[in-house]
């Protein structure tokens, strides 16, 4: 029976090559797309992994070898006579493989507390300095999936950066003001308790409240194993943070950068207070009531008066707006100057013809009505889309620019006042609506600024419940989201002011906490006047490293076209604005003075001072004389403002480095934490509070969606880490599986979890502790001083230390670059697979049977001790309680080169660079490679003879090899006839012999039943055949030898063999006798 297999490279083993060669592997990360294909799932039982799935069978035999019959020996089972057991060295370790997680963990943490290890290794090190400034989370509620995705992103950067021997300070902190807090207090109160809720009870209900709440979550954030100075944590709501805070505000208002303004804000009725762009969200469900409006027109300027004479009094302005509510508070209309206008007739078409186009409308009065005479004023260009629209004929009977219209006057249509036509800028566009723009300086920005051009009133007749006030007249308590808006056009249509009605779907801004819909809204508030430093702003933004780089273009756009920062709010859990009101001017009493007294009280006695304290304490002396005249305010700030002065607070006051080096958070920090730092920053320092920004995307179930609890999707990380209820359906996998997931997915995007994705976090997870035990347990008798110098070790040796170097320069680029989902890939694939189903499978027969003092087992020692010291160091960021529970287990003392005993794997460092290990010639690494693709290419043809009961165990079996590249044929030669054992060509195939066949014509005479060929890249052929090995199986390791039978006292012994068993007597004797 023969094979033939296919002409190109089929399984050929990956290996690592110097960086700058080539590249290690594709990227590997789990996305939206469908988990399933992302992993290996290897199926081998043992410490290593089985890659060659088809060969399953074939290598789960290879390894039953003589360990397992020395494992027999020693468990009792019968094999012989059990004479050979003691001579064989079996692995042993105190390290268990199931990792108990729950229990262990934490232990583990608790030694590094009791140890105090994170203070001994920042004391040490001494590398420079790395700050990584924490965002705070908000003190109201539990940790959700998104917090542990952060926070260990966070500490991987960390423990890296300490291994790379900085001193690490991180001081995480909680944003413990704001209407969140006040809130859940609120909502934990019934009505009664309420009602006699004073101002500074509930501050102190509120500070109760978010204190509990953060030690709950701090004790969350500990139990993922996040190292951080929890002792000296930051509180937004601490006296010294407020101070700091006060401080910053106070700076910024003496630039000339805060300023109190009636203006338009984005007002939610729900909250009752104004809100920051950052507090919005915008669902794209939201439905709006669109109304088609006309106003009439009164008086035309005499420059104008040709256009229009001939129209008058029947011309309107025709309008379109998602806010009728609005109308009461209309100005003016705005019109586009370089636009072109029409002056066009409305022909109204058949009453059951406009009801078949417009059917999902309400067909208003002025259309039913058939008007005598109707001209209307569009844009030319929005002639045949309204024609559609209002299910009407549109004849143009004059065109003219938007220029003309100005100073045009028309009949306000609530107030009945004359109101002006104005000129808008380049927000008025033929996108949609009309081309005329109703203008309500009070209720839009853009509409705002028009309004201080042209000197228009600010008018909003809207309360803080959203309800009409009693200025809106008629429509006075109605509700204008409701009931109010409705109104206005009901009262539009009797007045024969509607064209059309229609619900219109789009983004609306909605409060992100209590989800339901804001108003534009003019009241007196305090601001921050961006336009003072937003150059400033958008230079450093240039300077910032940004992660990924997308983020600065985010930000840029965000903050070259805000507006000025509204950073009042009328709540009481929150810090005060520090500005003191005359009684009868209202005017504002705020400067230096006033200023550093309030910092000064806040600082000793915290914000509940500015309640309970009266005016004449809270001034100044120099102004108690007139105390009588001045009330304190009742605003506090936006508590973006008290987060985006953390930088004050903690990095500038606690002596740490400034600015930071790095900011973390979600991708939405970016109009939050990002831009209130930067713009707080900036106004009162002229520079970024960091100096690189990470950003990362949300979390979603398995099939991208968002979590829901209604939907029944939301991954509960303490869940995941402690187990559920059901252990089958929720086991409990410990911190160190969560933190793999975190370093396996691109974290650029959302990133998704699922309990299918855990199970696969866990098996690889599994397959690492095994990988690790097996270094572990075969260094059991190994000792720093048995190490066998690089010149002396064998060729397979020195190409397994060149692998391990460059993963290691590998690893350490992921963590340099923050591409953590490399360092997975590369933990999952050379670690667990590759270097188990090669190196570790290969070094069984020295380390077991080689002898226990034999110079093949201690330069495999040698070896192995390197890749555990390196491999816990290198995955210790992200799987620190897997690291220390592995170098808790070393069954040697490591020393630093300065003779520093590191008792634990934080204090080892990062593993240093062996340039030695990283020199071997680029020849050798090919011819490694070739090694490796032959023995894939042996396994087959091995597997083909197994099936064919010709053999069992690969050791039963000669492979005879011939190849038409003589340079190739040599060295394979030189490999049968390696002077070190463990570079044996056999030795390396797992096979009992090797034989290099110079011609084909030598094998006429051989019986060789199973054959087959490949083709090298190279255009080589290389022929494969296998036969049964010659000479006697050995009783102690399964080789076979012609050697077998030919030594006195011990006939069933190879060669090798009886060299051990005569130098290791005692053993012998021992087994003899027992």
């Amino acid at each position: 029976m023969a094979i033939q297999t296919s002409s190109h490279k089929v399984l050929s083993p990956k290996f690592y090559l110097p960086v700058g060669y080539t590249n290690i592997g594709s990227a590997f990360h789990l996305s939206r797309a469908s988990v399933a294909k992302f992993f290996v799932t290897p199926t081998a039982k043992s410490f290593c992994s089985n890659r060659y799935q088809d060969n399953g069978s074939f290598l789960k035999s290879r390894v039953m070898r003589p360990v397992v019959a020395a494992n027999k020996a020693s468990s009792g089972d019968k094999q012989e006579d059990g004479r050979y057991k003691n001579t064989v060295d079996l692995p042993r370790t105190t390290f268990g493989m199931r990792a108990n997680s729950a229990v262990r963990e934490p232990e583990i943490q608790k030694l590094w507390d009791a140890e105090q290890v994170l203070k001994k290794v920042v004391d040490r090190n001494n590398g420079g300095v790395f700050i990584l400034h924490d965002g705070p989370p908000y003190a109201n509620g539990d940790l959700h999936i998104g917090h542990a995705l952060n926070k260990i992103l966070k500490d991987i950067i960390n423990r890296y950066k300490l291994l790379q021997n900085y001193k690490v300070h991180y001081v995480p902190g909680w944003d413990c003001h704001g209407l969140p807090i006040e809130l859940k207090v609120l909502q934990s109160m019934d009505s009664d308790a309420r009602k006699e809720l004073t101002p500074l009870k509930l501050r102190k209900k509120a500070a109760k409240f978010a204190k509990e709440t953060v030690m709950t979550q701090m004790k969350s954030f500990k139990r993922y194993g996040v190292w951080g100075d929890w002792e000296n944590a930051y509180l937004t709501l601490s006296p010294e943070y407020e101070a700091a805070q006060i401080e910053v505000f106070g700076k910024m208002a003496l630039e000339g950068h805060i300023y109190r303004g009636r203006k338009p804000v984005h007002w939610s009725p729900s909250s009752r207070t104004a809100l920051a762009e950052a507090e919005l969200e915008y669902p794209e469900l939201h439905v709006s009531q669109s109304i088609y409006a006309i106003f009439k027109v009164t008086h035309v300027p005499d420059a104008s008066l040709d256009f229009f004479k001939e129209f008058l009094p029947d011309v309107s302005l025709a309008i379109w707006t998602t806010t009728p509510w609005t109308i009461p508070g209309n100005a003016a209309v705005a019109v586009n100057p370089v636009l072109l206008y029409a002056i066009a007739e409305v022909h109204p078409l058949v009453e059951d013809n406009i009801t078949s186009k417009t059917s999902n409308t309400i067909l208003s009065k002025t259309l039913r009505s058939g008007h005598q005479k109707l001209f209307v004023v569009v844009a030319s260009d929005l002639v045949s889309t309204l024609e559609t629209k209002w299910g009407v004929k549109l004849t143009i009977k004059k065109t003219l620019l938007g220029s003309v219209l100005e100073n045009c006057r028309y009949i306000h249509p609530v107030g009945g006042t004359e109101c002006s036509v104005v000129l808008g800028e380049g927000y008025i566009t033929t996108e949609s609506g009309t081309g005329l723009v109703h203008t309500a300086p009070g209720h839009g920005q853009e509409d705002y600024v028009t309004g201080l051009k042209y000197g228009l009133p600010i008018f909003s007749p809207v309360d803080d419940n959203g309800k009409f006030t009693d200025e809106a007249g008629q429509f006075s308590g109605l509700d204008v989201l409701g009931d109010g808006n409705t109104a206005v056009i009901r009262f539009l249509d009797e007045k024969m002011l509607l064209m059309k009605h229609e619900p219109y779907k789009h983004k609306y801004p909605y409060d992100w906490r209590t989800k339901k819909p804001t108003i534009f809204r003019a009241t007196e508030q305090w601001f921050a006047s961006v336009e003072g430093f937003r150059r400033d702003a958008m230079d450093a933004i240039s300077k910032v490293s940004w992660v990924p780089p997308q983020g600065e273009n985010r930000i840029a756009t965000m903050t070259s076209s805000r507006s000025d920062w509204c950073i009042s709010r009328q709540r009481t859990w929150g810090v005060p604005i520090p500005a003191f009101y005359h009684i009868h001017s209202k005017e504002p009493l705020m400067n230096k003075e006033t200023i550093d007294h309030i910092k000064s009280i806040i600082a000793e006695k915290g914000s509940d001072a500015w309640w309970y304290m009266p005016v004449d304490e809270l001034l100044p002396e120099k102004y108690r004389d007139k105390a009588c005249e001045y009330q304190k305010g009742t605003d506090t700030m936006d508590v973006w403002f008290d987060s985006g002065s953390s930088w004050a607070a903690v990095l500038e006051k606690r002596g740490l480095n400034w600015p930071a080096d790095l900011y973390l958070e979600g991708t939405d920090q970016h109009r939050g934490w990002f831009q209130s730092s930067l713009l707080t920053c900036i106004a009162a320092k002229g520079m970024a509070p960091y100096k690189s920004v990470l950003t990362h995307g949300f979390v979603l179930d398995e099939k991208g969606l968002k979590m829901s609890k209604s939907v029944g999707n939301v991954i509960d990380p303490a869940i995941v880490i402690d187990g559920g209820k059901n252990t089958k359906e929720s086991p409990a996998y410990g911190a160190d599986v969560l933190r793999l997931w975190v370093s396996s997915v691109d974290y650029s995007s959302d990133v998704l979890i699922g309990p299918q994705i855990l199970r696969q976090m866990s098996d690889i997870y599994r397959k690492l502790r095994g990988t690790l035990r097996y270094l572990l347990s075969n260094l059991h008798d190994w000792e720093p001083e048995n190490a066998v110098s690089y010149d002396n070790l064998p060729m397979i040796d020195r190409h397994a230390l060149f692998q391990l170097q460059n993963v290691v320069s590998s690893i350490k680029e992921g963590y340099e670059s923050y591409q953590f989902y490399k360092i997975f890939q590369i933990i999952q694939r050379f670690i667990i697979v590759d270097l188990s189903n090669f190196y570790f499978d290969v070094a069984k027969d020295r380390l077991y049977v080689g002898g226990t003092r034999s110079p093949t087992r201690r330069s495999c020692q040698t070896v192995l001790a390197a890749h555990l010291l390196s491999i816990v160091r290198v995955i210790a960021p992200i799987l620190p309680h897997l690291s220390e529970d592995v170098w808790q287990c070393l069954p040697f003392k490591f020393v630093m080169a300065d003779g520093y005993l590191a008792k634990f794997v934080f204090e080892a460092r990062w593993p240093t660079i062996d340039h030695q290990w990283a020199a071997m010639p680029l020849e050798d690494v090919g011819f490694w490679s070739n090694v490796l693709e032959l023995r894939t290419e042996v396994n087959k043809v091995l597997e083909t003879a197994r099936t064919g009961k010709m053999i069992g165990s690969s050791l039963d079996a000669k492979v005879w090899i011939h190849t038409s590249d003589r340079e190739l044929a040599t060295k394979l030669q030189q490999l049968c006839q390696a002077s070190n054992d463990a570079d044996s060509l056999h030795r390396i195939f797992i096979i009992s012999q090797v034989e290099i066949v110079s011609s084909m014509e030598d094998m006429s005479s051989q019986d060789i039943p199973y054959t087959g060929h490949y083709d090298t890249k190279g255009g080589n052929t290389i022929w494969i055949g296998v036969s049964s090995a010659d000479g006697g199986k050995c009783e102690r390791c399964w080789h076979y030898s012609t050697q077998v039978g030919t030594f006195a006292g011990h006939p069933t012994l190879c060669g090798r063999c009886y060299n051990v068993i005569m130098e290791n007597q005692p053993q012998l004797a021992a087994a003899s006798a027992s």
